[in-house]
């Protein structure tokens, strides 16, 4: 959870969301920010640009352990990215205040996804998991 965290916020941040609300200018940022999240040729050299975030995708293939499955954590990366906006009007500041909060209760949190994104959770928890034995 920690990894999906910091890569919301590094790659939350390249996404200029205008306050409040998602104004065309913000909906464009979000799809860009989505986009580099789902495409591997596109999220590769931001990684590979960002010495944190090239330490975070280590950290993320470790515990995924197969390229699938790395490809899947960051669709749901995406996902979370997603709500994260959407319920919060876009609001950078309220994003990152959720994320924060999120650091110190992942349960709460989760109050925050679709129910569609807390199936794709507990699905990739549960892959992850069955990896492991």
């Amino acid at each position: 959870m920690k990894a999906v965290l910091v890569l919301l916020l590094l790659f939350g941040s390249a996404a200029r969301l205008s306050a409040q609300t998602l104004d065309p200018a913000g909906q464009e940022a979000l799809a860009a920010t989505l986009r580099l999240l789902r495409d591997p040729a596109l999220r590769t050299p931001a990684i590979s640009g960002n010495p944190q975030a090239a330490g975070i995708e280590k950290q993320i293939q470790g515990l995924t352990g197969s390229p699938p499955l790395t490809q899947e954590f960051y669709e749901l990366a995406a996902q979370v990215f997603n709500d994260l906006t959407k319920n919060s009007g876009g609001d950078v500041g309220k994003m990152s205040a959720a994320l924060d909060r999120a650091k110190a209760d992942p349960a709460a949190f989760t109050a925050l996804l679709s129910a569609e994104t807390l199936q794709r959770l507990r699905e990739l928890a549960v892959k992850i998991s069955d990896r492991r034995r």
